[in-house]
């Protein structure tokens, strides 16, 4: 598969936010349900006055709930359209779009730019609170209350087993002809001033459930219910747990997406698209 834009094509690059507490996730869907995709694809139409929508193609798709500080999409558009709209185009789409929903850049991509397959990781957060009082009514969209006392330590020692490449289809809701094989870069707890706990989560992908069903399994560790030992357990296993709980949407927030330098994006684009493996396992795409 090629990354060269069509003659006539511009590819354009947005950098976006969006609070995910109303949408059905990024992806478009039948049924006129809210996606982010589709309504930034519809303000895109609307603001070039365009008979045609263009799609959008994502760095990484959230699900229902889930928000975004640091998203990234890319665009091909006609380059007389793309030339006459230029400009104007970023304050046209914050006076169409929703406020739940902005994009802060639109720039022409450099050449061999993929917003999906050029990014080298995707850094996640998850927010949490053991206050047995309960979550700030001014993060309630954002934090989840854990009922609960969390021992960080436990959570952070657990958290080591699972830092590397692995087969993470314990921890991932299986799609058909997807690889759960994923690079787990970054796993760790940190307590902030306020009290709430925040896990970051880097990745160069990840998938389906993968970072709900990872902090659900640290959860289990912090509180008591499990030992530390166990998460690592189940990745060994392999095979997904019942016992591996899928937190709730509305902790988890896209806070970064990481690209290579210029020159080796068409490289990393066209890496990220091959099949990978463990040593020793066969057959996984």
């Amino acid at each position: 598969m090629s990354d060269d834009v069509q003659d006539g094509f511009v590819r354009v690059r947005l950098d976006l936010s969006y609070e995910g507490r109303d949408f059905s996730g990024w992806a478009k869907q039948p049924q006129g349900r809210r996606t982010v995709q589709g309504e930034i694809e519809a303000a895109l139409r609307t603001v070039t006055r365009s008979t045609e929508t263009y799609e959008l193609t994502v760095a990484g798709r959230t699900d229902a709930g889930v928000h975004a500080r640091g998203q990234v999409a890319h665009v091909d558009l006609p380059v007389e359209l793309w030339e006459e709209h230029r400009d104007k185009l970023l304050r046209r789409l914050a006076g169409r779009l929703s406020h739940d929903v902005r994009v802060w850049k639109v720039e022409e991509a450099p050449s061999g730019f993929n917003a999906r397959f050029s990014a080298i990781w995707r850094r996640y957060a998850y927010r949490v609170t053991d206050n047995p009082g309960g979550v700030d009514p001014l993060l309630r969209g954002h934090v989840l209350w854990h009922d609960w006392a969390l021992d960080m330590d436990a959570m952070n020692e657990a958290a080591t087993a699972l830092v590397g490449e692995h087969d993470f289809a314990a921890f991932c809701k299986k799609r058909e002809g997807a690889t759960t094989i994923r690079t787990l870069q970054v796993l760790r707890w940190e307590r902030r001033d306020d009290g709430i706990l925040e896990a970051t989560v880097k990745a160069d992908a990840f998938c389906h459930n993968m970072v709900r069903s990872l902090v659900g399994a640290m959860l289990f560790v912090g509180d008591g219910h499990r030992p530390v030992d166990w998460p690592g357990k189940v990745l060994a296993a392999g095979v997904r747990d019942s016992a591996v709980h899928v937190v709730r949407p509305h902790g988890l927030t896209l806070e970064e997406v990481g690209y290579p330098e210029d020159a080796l994006l068409a490289a990393r684009s066209k890496e990220a698209r091959n099949k990978r493996s463990l040593p020793g396992s066969v057959g996984c795409c």
